[in-house]
């Protein structure tokens, strides 16, 4: 067998105690790779744009639809669900609720006069 190290005690220490220092100073900078990564991690997920529309569903069997927003409102409950524009108008022409702050109906130019829920309300 092949046995390149000392065979006095004093310098197998010595190589020990190095060799400790170098893990440490090896698991510090893992450390803070990892932190660097997770940062920019959390960077590019800030930075993804949000969807431009969503539905919020409602509580029960097979969450059913209540309101339409504009992806950006702050107004959007908990429960939700992305939609693309084409959905979000299907929903809106529908009689499907519009949120009274981000008006997606409007954004959307949906006239009040082809939903079904508020034409009938008005009367």
């Amino acid at each position: 067998m092949f046995d390149d190290l000392p065979a006095d005690l004093a310098r197998l220490l010595t190589l020990r105690t190095w060799h400790a220092m170098c893990l440490q100073r090896i698991d510090a900078k893992i450390a803070a790779v990892r932190q660097r990564e997770a940062e920019q991690k959390r960077v590019r997920l800030a930075q993804l744009p949000g969807p431009e529309w969503v539905v919020e569903l409602g509580i029960g069997a097979g969450h059913p639809p209540v309101e339409v927003h504009a992806g950006h409102c702050y107004a959007i409950g908990k429960r939700r669900r992305p939609i693309s524009r084409d959905e979000a108008r299907r929903l809106l022409d529908a009689g499907l609720r519009a949120c009274s702050h981000c008006a997606p109906d409007t954004t959307l130019d949906i006239p009040l006069s082809s939903r079904p829920a508020l034409a009938t309300a008005a009367h």
